[in-house]
């Protein structure tokens, strides 16, 4: 007997599930397909934020500007909020942690607690007022020496507000400056009290709030970002005992061993001084010039020409703390340690075509795709590890662990999981946190301590200074996204921005006329690891610090052929930008270092003679690792299946409706985020079932923004969508760039008219690309899957590309 119950819609869902585009003129769906909290949140948040902007379809007071009507303002229009969502900044905003607080303030008032919520302020159902709390009658007219006479300098809310507005920039971060951010906890798995008292590793299950930004390196706060470059990956702890703040990178190395060259290297890859150009780019001629007289950086040089420097996602992503680090127990021991974090998502990139388009379809690109992740509650998480060795060990290595250009390998000293870090709240304001957090290397906790790494000392000064810079003074620590959790107590004051009021007559210790407090912890404070140190004062680095190609060498034969090929490609690209040939030449010397193979077909993509190989300042022979899987993207391929990844359905008039919306639903239900692609938004009429809404036209939608294609059935959408170009280049992009492909019934129409080939270039089926008729669908889906799972299919790709 046939259910009377109706299957929830879910015609645009992938519009609520992503932030661009939309239907034209749609029913909001009644389901995303997944059943939990933040699906419903979300559908909610956007019903009603359609519901308050559908209440106000024109300004009802616009004429009162003008004329003698405007000599008696009048009350702004407004309209309430029947859900408070309609307004939110996010649909997590009551994700409570002891940081973030519960995300409630009470209407139209600022409350003050100890998390976050001291700071949050609500205006609804609020009259507008200036800085003073002054009720401002009229926002739109300046005040004026009758109608058509000057504006007066009495004017104090003109002022107020152009001035406030004038100084609403703060100086962006030198490096690091296109940043996205996300609330968070990290969740200790184990009690690691063994090698560390610091107390997010106290117990098991302990959660401590973390406050994460990811972003670029060398492009500018408005920079793009799909730029090859390394990503910053910095995490604060709210511990019980202070901020910890482990600020690292996507990639375990660096270009440098010194802190005192990092003004350097920063110069030489920033757009260059005569011109300002290039943004956001290493491929010119300054930091070639740099990188070619400067042999350290080879090894940087290797990743930062991987794949690794062009994430698909920061979910994707992989990150580091980049430097060796000491852990100390309560018995005042200590061990050495690297930390390492790995995408639950597994790590993947995009690649370099792709990558460049994707500039161009959408700048926000990696901002995008994590807001909206965490919007509709598919969470990032992160697995944190330690990688401890002793001092003894340390010394018996090939290189030394304090050389910021050199990793361990996993298979020389194996990752210890100590826990796990989720990205469960996006920031309601990104100027007031994401903007505003001041990382620095400077801050650790007892339990965490700092080595000798010459690098690394120099970025506990430079941190600081720069945060005092950008964000006016000393007390930048009491800005609400920085400040601690737990209580401050000392006899610091005044300042620029002082936000605390300190009770009493003391500001000095020792003191008697406040009882001697506040008072030093004594061996339950932080204490320094008492490392010896001997030596004379001098300037140079150790001997081990000498030898620059044994890991870049490591690196690359740990790669497999795929990822040594798009090495050769960035090399090749990057360098057939830079305009002075002797530079390309000293980097092919370079690598003559590292692989002949490598030197060899680089030399032959610039046209070069190969030259001969640069001096090695070492004169030891380079160290024999073995190839270390890890190092390879292709080591860690997630376990979150197709889950947030983006699926384009191709469809115009004529196509399968019902084949198209089981087949959304069916992406839906796995977590994948299907979108509804078509030649321009608007209703199209189907062959079966009803009509369907396109969601995002092929024109803002392009083939870069989604990881698959899907092309039902339905003979008249074929025809038309043939004659569309734009759709013949959306699908061979999704084949160039290794996407799957799925095409059913008259679908294989639109394949062959762009000239996608079913075989790959050695003959042999494509295993995504999958053709087939109406009736096999269930099973083609399967298929479809497991390849959309894989990311791409790299068997497929040549240089130069044949589609």
């Amino acid at each position: 007997m046939a259910s009377s119950k109706k299957t929830p819609s879910t015609d645009d869902a992938g519009s609520v599930l992503k932030s661009k585009s939309g239907a034209a003129d749609s029913k909001a769906p009644d389901s995303l397909g997944a059943q939990h909290d933040m699906a419903r949140a979300l559908l909610q948040k956007t019903a009603a934020g359609e519901q308050l902007a559908a209440a106000m379809a024109v300004n009802p007071k616009e004429d009162g500007q003008y004329g003698e009507a405007a000599r008696t303002p009048i009350e702004g229009v407004h309209v309430a909020a029947g859900n408070p969502l309609a307004t939110a900044s996010t649909t997590g905003e009551t994700i409570a942690s002891p940081k973030t607080g519960d995300g409630q303030p009470a209407p139209g008032e600022s409350a003050v607690y100890a998390s976050l919520d001291r700071a949050r302020s609500d205006d609804s159902g609020c009259v507008l007022t200036t800085n003073q709390g002054v009720p401002v009658g009229d926002n739109q007219n300046s005040l004026k020496a009758g109608l058509r006479g000057p504006t007066l300098m009495e004017d104090f809310i003109l002022r107020e507000k152009l001035t406030h507005f004038d100084h609403e920039r703060i100086p962006e971060r030198v490096v690091h400056a296109r940043g996205s951010a996300a609330h968070g906890y990290f969740e200790c798995y184990k009690e690691q009290g063994k090698h560390t008292r610091a107390a997010l590793f106290a117990k098991a299950g302990k959660r401590t709030p973390v406050f994460v930004r990811f972003s670029t390196v060398a492009g500018e706060r408005g920079s793009t970002d799909t730029a090859r470059d390394v990503r910053g990956f910095a995490v604060k702890f709210y511990t019980d005992e202070g901020n910890w703040d482990l600020v690292g990178n996507n990639m375990p190395v660096f270009f440098i061993q010194d802190a005192m060259k990092f003004p350097d290297l920063v110069h030489a890859v920033k757009p260059e001084p005569h011109n300002g150009m290039p943004q956001a780019a290493s491929a010119h001629d300054t930091f070639w010039d740099f990188a070619s007289l400067s042999p350290e950086i080879t090894h940087m040089l290797m990743w930062a020409m991987s794949d690794r420097a062009i994430p698909r996602s920061y979910r994707m992503m992989q990150g580091f703390g980049v430097h060796t680090f000491r852990l100390v127990n309560a018995k005042g021991e200590s061990v050495f340690c690297k930390f390492h974090w790995s995408p639950m998502a597994g790590t993947h990139s995009l690649v370099w075509d792709e990558a460049v388009k994707i500039s161009g379809a959408d700048s926000d690109f990696h901002r995008r795709d994590l807001w909206e992740a965490i919007e509709c509650g598919a969470y990032p998480e992160y697995e944190l590890a330690f990688q401890i060795f002793t001092e003894a060990q340390a010394a018996a290595f090939p290189f030394d662990v304090l050389d910021p250009t050199k990793l361990i390998p996993e298979e020389l000293v194996p990752l210890v999981p100590v826990g796990k870090m989720v990205l469960n709240r996006n920031p309601d304001n990104f100027f007031a946190e994401t903007e505003q957090v001041a990382f620095c290397t400077a801050h650790i906790v007892p339990g965490i301590d700092f080595s000798n790494d010459p690098l690394l000392q120099g970025r506990i000064h430079s941190y600081i200074d720069t945060q005092i810079t950008r964000l006016g003074g000393a007390n930048f620590h009491e800005i609400a996204i920085n400040s601690p959790l737990a209580p401050l107590h000392n006899n610091q004051r005044d300042g620029i921005h002082r936000q605390a009021i300190n009770r009493g007559r003391v500001a000095y210790e020792p003191n008697s006329l406040a009882g001697g407090c506040p008072f030093q912890a004594g061996a339950k404070g932080f204490t320094s690891f008492p490392a010896p140190a001997e030596g004379d004062k001098v300037r140079g680095k150790p001997e081990k610090f000498a030898e620059h190609y044994g890991q870049a060498r490591l690196f690359w034969i740990s790669q497999t052929p795929v990822e040594q090929e798009h090495i050769v490609h960035a090399f090749r690209f990057e360098l057939s930008k830079v305009q002075t040939p002797v530079i390309r030449q000293r980097i092919v010397a370079m690598l003559r270092n590292v692989d002949e193979t490598l030197a060899q077909r680089l030399a032959d993509a610039l046209g070069l003679a190969l030259p001969r190989a640069m001096p090695r300042a070492s004169v030891q022979p380079l160290p024999a690792y073995r190839p270390s899987p890890a190092l390879s993207l292709f080591f860690r391929p997630g376990k979150t299946g197709i889950h947030t990844l983006r699926v384009a359905i191709l469809v115009g008039a004529g196509s399968d409706g019902a084949q198209v919306r089981n087949m959304y639903a069916s992406l839906l239900a796995d977590g994948a985020a299907p979108r509804l692609v078509g030649s321009h938004l608007g209703k199209i009429d189907t062959s079966v079932g009803a009509p369907l809404d396109v969601e995002i036209s092929l024109e803002t939608g392009p083939s870069v923004l989604f990881d698959a294609v899907v092309l039902p059935d339905g003979q008249g959408a074929v025809q038309q969508l043939g004659d569309d170009a734009n759709a013949l280049d959306f699908l061979r992009l999704q084949y160039r760039h290794c996407k799957p492909m799925l095409a059913i019934g008259a679908g294989q129409g639109l394949l062959d008219k762009a000239g996608v080939p079913a075989a790959l270039p050695d003959g042999t089926p494509d295993p995504a690309v999958i053709v087939v008729p109406s009736g096999e669908v269930l099973k083609a889906v399967a298929a479809f899957k497991k390849a959309l799972a894989a990311h791409r299919a790299f068997a497929r790709e040549t240089d130069p590309p044949r589609v």
